[in-house]
């Protein structure tokens, strides 16, 4: 179970799409089944955003792109070319840095959950 929302935080994520509450948690998940948690729940740029503990991985933002619910990643990783190759069909992706949730079909927990994984486990798993 994901920790409470900050304030700030819950006032951004009232003004995205309810479907991001859904990859709040699953981000929360992930965290713990990688072993990256705590995770530091802020804002940049206005936007909730989750940094794993101990620099283990990169910054995972939450926003929305034409009111469709988005994940974005930052742009020097090479995180959406890894999630292209891995799941070229269940998301939508933007250039190098945002992936584009489905809006109404079912939530893909599953492959979300190993979206933020391996984004939280970036800089780890150069490491190896």
């Amino acid at each position: 179970m994901p920790p409470p929302i900050p304030p700030g935080v819950a006032a951004a994520l009232s003004l995205l799409p309810e479907r991001l509450l859904r990859a709040r948690a699953l981000i929360f998940a992930a965290a713990q089944t990688t072993q990256t948690a705590p995770l530091t729940e802020t804002l940049k740029w206005g936007q909730p955003a989750y940094l794993p503990a101990g620099k283990a991985g990169t910054t995972l933002r939450l926003g929305a792109t034409n009111r469709k619910p988005t994940l974005f990643v930052p742009c020097s990783t090479t995180l959406l070319d890894r999630y292209r190759a891995i799941f070229p069909t269940e998301f939508t992706y933007l250039g190098n840095r945002a992936v584009v949730l489905p809006a109404s079909a079912p939530f893909p927990d599953a492959a979300f959950q190993q979206l933020a994984a391996m984004a939280l486990t970036y800089h780890r798993d150069k490491r190896r």
